[in-house]
């Protein structure tokens, strides 16, 4: 099994840098999560080792969007939501302002849907479209949306509940780069060097973002 030098977590790890040599490793989506373990050990204080996790594992008393999981360490990243099944729990996992993933308490009514971005699409037979989304997940529908947008899926059953499309006035959430965790409405988007960039009024004025790095919540 790999380890991470604890040297080499990622800028929103909210760890110290300082303790044990080696760190968990997520499964996959390496540059994009926190594994599991590390989750549940280190940030929200659940179970104190790796065994313990197993266990609650084992007991299906864990999910992942309401999903059964069998990894330890498994990836959590943005906008997931960890199910503690026995003590009716939901975290859902969001990037501060001070570009560090925290896990934030929700209803279980809201730990019900995640967003996705739409990262690309893929035409099929019979005019049916995959959607590529965001962490490796997608989708197959006959729903007009564009790269970019954003799909809000219901986690229980997979199906869309909306298309968000990426335009003025919507509500854009920052997940790369140095503004990071801010969020903000889109009052345009131009072309600069080649790049697609969107003008966000945020509260702290108006900052310009490159669309590859947000994310259309509403």
């Amino acid at each position: 099994m790999a380890y991470l030098n604890r040297q080499n977590i990622g800028v929103f790890w909210p760890i110290p840098k300082k303790g044990t040599k080696y760190l968990a490793v997520a499964s996959y989506n390496k540059d994009e999560s926190i594994p599991l373990i590390v989750v549940l050990r280190d940030i929200l204080k659940i179970v104190t080792n790796k065994k313990e996790l197993k266990g609650l594992i084992n007991e299906k008393k864990i999910q992942i969007n309401h999903k059964e999981i069998k990894d330890t360490n498994f990836p959590v990243c943005l906008f997931d939501v960890i199910n503690l099944v026995e003590i009716k729990k939901n975290y859902l996992a969001v990037f501060s302002e001070k570009k560090k993933m925290i896990f934030k308490e929700v209803s279980e009514k809201d730990s019900e849907t995640k967003v996705f971005k739409v990262l690309n699409k893929k035409i099929l037979p019979e005019k049916k479209i995959q959607f590529n989304l965001m962490h490796g997940k997608n989708i197959i529908s006959k729903e007009k949306v564009n790269t970019g947008d954003s799909i809000l899926l219901n986690l229980k059953n997979n199906s869309i509940i909306k298309i968000i499309p990426m335009e003025k006035g919507k509500n854009a959430f920052i997940m790369k780069g140095k503004h990071m965790g801010k969020s903000g409405k889109i009052e345009n988007t131009m072309q600069r060097g080649g790049k697609t960039i969107a003008k966000i009024i945020s509260k702290e004025g108006k900052i310009n973002v490159w669309v590859k790095n947000i994310i259309i919540t509403e």
